[in-house]
């Protein structure tokens, strides 16, 4: 394997389950079908609020696993995983509950399964997850204040709500588009990382 690449994509972490963070990351996980659940429901208020818990927890847990030397190889499963799942079951349930477009849930599901095809053939080259880039972070972070202003505006509802969903919707829009050119990007890498082997 390239050492070169193992070093920028695949540091070594400890092979350490038990730890802070991964306990953050699967709590993280435990509260997405809770989300999904409520969003349904329309129970909005109760939703944003394991949402926001849900979302601060992402960057808690990376903290934590920085601070304290707890980078795990199950941390860098769980973690990218957790955020993916928050971000396609969240926008399901706002599609069943009838606030976001069809298209919406199927362009984010899209995007998501192309990424676990790729992390499954990374995986058969002896490579963990590729490291979250700036356009990932900044793609997840906008689906994620979308999510909260459609669940905001469905709480508030009136004539605010014609305002805020719009403002969500569009915010939504660009965030699925900056999440699939993150994709892209994975992909690229991916196949950079795939080449150097042969």
């Amino acid at each position: 394997m390239n050492e070169h690449g193992r070093e920028r994509f695949s540091p070594e972490p400890r092979n350490v389950y038990l730890t802070v963070p991964n306990l953050i990351s699967v709590l993280r996980i435990i509260s997405i079908p809770v989300i999904a659940a409520l969003v349904v429901h329309h129970r909005m208020a109760l939703a944003l609020v394991v949402l926001t818990l849900s979302a601060l927890s992402d960057g808690v847990d990376g903290f934590i696993a920085r601070s304290f030397n707890q980078v795990t190889r199950m941390g860098q499963i769980l973690d990218p995983v957790a955020d993916r799942l928050l971000i396609l079951c969240s926008v399901l349930a706002l599609g069943m509950a009838g606030i976001i477009p069809l298209w919406m849930i199927v362009i984010v599901g899209l995007r998501d399964f192309v990424m676990g095809i790729q992390i499954l053939v990374l995986a058969q080259h002896d490579y963990g997850p590729l490291p979250v880039n700036f356009v990932g972070k900044t793609g997840t972070a906008m689906l994620m204040v979308s999510i909260i202003v459609l669940i905001i505006a469905d709480l508030i509802g009136g004539p605010a709500f014609l305002m805020l969903h719009t403002i969500g919707l569009a915010i939504g829009i660009w965030g699925v588009a900056v999440y699939w050119l993150a994709g892209l990007i994975y992909l690229r890498q991916g196949q950079d990382l795939i080449r150097s082997d042969r």
